[in-house]
C-alpha cells in the first residue's frame, strides 16, 4: 500500500503503503527528479549512480510490504482498525520528534490541503488493512494499485494506455476467478476502495509537498490521518491498544511501513528519474505477494502469479508511456 509519494514530502503507502507508491502519476505526484544530476558525465558513470537510489526505492518497498505482512500477525490483537491506529499515530510522533513540523505561519489553503493529504492518508491505510484482513496480501496491493493506474491512464490521454488498461482488467480477472466471491467480495471491495484513495493521496501528496518544506507536510498530514482514525480504533480495540506487547508490535509496523520507507524514498528522489522511481514503485504487487508467502505463508496459484504480473506490466507500461510523452525535468527541487 503503498503506503508513494512526491519529491516534496517523501511519502508510501500504501499501503501501504503503504504505503509507500504514489509516484505512479507523473506530472503531479512525482514531480521532477530532486537533486538529478546534469550532463556531461560518462554513461557508466551515470549507471553506477543510479544503483544507489534503486537500492533505496527497492528497500522501500520491501519495508513497506514485509511492514504490512507484520500489521497482518498483529489483527487478531487489535484488529484491522486498532493496527491503523497504532501505525499512524506512532509513526506520527516518530516524525513530529524528527521533522518538528512549524504548525504557525501557514495559510488557509494550506491547512485545507494538508488536511486532505491526511485524511486521505488515513481513509487509504483503514480500507486497505480491512482488505488484508480478508483476503491475501498480494491480491489487496494488486487490486490497490488500479486506482493510481487509472489515474495514470486518465492522466495521460494516449491510446496506448488503453492496452495497459486492458491488461490490468485481464489480471483482475484472473485475480478474481471469473467472481469475487472466491476471493471475498467485501476484502476486494475494500481493496479497491482503498486504490480510490490511493489516487486522492497522490493528488494531494504532490500539491503539499510544493507547499510545505522538507517533510513537514507529511508529518501534519500523518498527524491528521492518526486523529481521524484514532475514533474507530478505540471503539474496535478499545484497551487491548495499550497492551505493552502489542505496542511494540506496532511500533515496528509503523518504522516499517512509513518512516523508514518515506525516508529512503526521500533520499532517493533527490537522484532518481521520476520514472524510473514510478516504474519501480510499479513492482509493489509482486513485492507484497512475496512478503505474503514468507511471513504469511499465502500460496499463490499459477493464474494468480499471472493475474499480479500483468498488472505490473500494465503499470510499468503506463509509467513509461507517460514518461516518454512528456519530458520529465532534471533540475533540482528542494526535498
Amino acid at each position: 500500500m503503498k503506503d508513494a509519494q512526491s519529491a516534496g514530502t517523501g511519502a508510501q503507502a500504501g499501503t501501504g503503503t503503504q504505503a509507500g507508491a504514489a509516484a505512479v502519476v507523473l506530472p503531479e505526484a512525482a514531480g521532477a527528479a530532486a537533486g538529478a544530476p546534469g550532463g556531461g558525465t560518462a554513461p557508466s558513470s551515470g549507471v553506477r549512480r543510479s544503483l544507489g537510489p534503486v537500492a533505496l526505492v527497492v528497500a522501500g518497498g520491501l519495508s513497506v510490504q514485509f511492514g504490512a505482512a507484520v500489521a497482518v500477525l498483529l489483527m487478531p490483537r487489535a484488529g484491522a482498525l486498532g493496527v491503523v491506529t497504532l501505525r499512524l499515530v506512532l509513526a506520527a510522533v516518530v516524525l513530529f520528534v524528527i521533522c518538528r513540523p512549524r504548525l504557525r505561519g501557514h495559510s488557509r489553503a494550506d491547512w485545507a490541503t494538508v488536511i486532505t493529504f491526511g485524511a486521505a492518508m488515513g481513509g487509504m491505510n483503514m480500507l486497505f488493512y480491512q482488505a488484508v484482513d480478508r483476503i491475501p496480501l498480494g491480491a489487496a496491493v494488486t487490486l490497490e494499485v488500479l486506482g493510481p493506474l487509472a489515474l495514470s491512464v486518465i492522466a495521460s490521454r494516449r491510446l496506448v494506455n488503453l492496452l495497459w488498461a486492458g491488461l490490468a482488467l485481464g489480471g483482475v480477472v484472473l485475480l478474481s476467478g471469473g467472481g469475487f466471491d472466491r476471493l471475498d467480495p467485501v476484502g476486494a471491495a475494500f481493496a479497491l476502495a482503498a486504490g480510490g484513495m490511493w489516487a486522492a493521496y497522490i493528488i494531494f501528496s504532490a500539491r503539499t509537498g510544493r507547499r510545505f518544506p522538507q517533510a513537514d507536510g507529511l508529518a501534519l498530514a500523518m498527524g491528521v490521518g492518526a486523529l481521524l482514525s484514532l475514533p474507530f480504533g478505540l471503539v474496535e480495540a478499545g484497551s487491548r491498544l495499550f497492551v505493552p506487547s502489542t505496542l511494540g508490535l506496532a511500533l515496528a509496523v509503523a518504522l516499517m511501513s512509513s518512516v523508514l520507507p518515506y525516508t529512503l524514498e526521500l533520499l532517493a528522489l533527490r537522484r532518481l528519474p521520476a520514472a524510473t522511481f514510478a516504474v519501480l514503485m510499479s513492482l509493489e504487487p509482486a513485492i507484497a505477494a512475496t512478503a505474503g508467502f514468507l511471513v504469511l505463508h499465502q500460496a499463490l496459484s499459477p493464474a494468480e502469479g499471472l493475474a499480479i504480473g500483468l498488472v505490473v506490466v500494465a503499470s510499468m507500461g503506463a509509467v513509461r508511456t507517460q514518461a516518454a510523452g512528456k519530458q520529465v525535468p532534471r533540475a533540482a527541487q528542494s526535498a
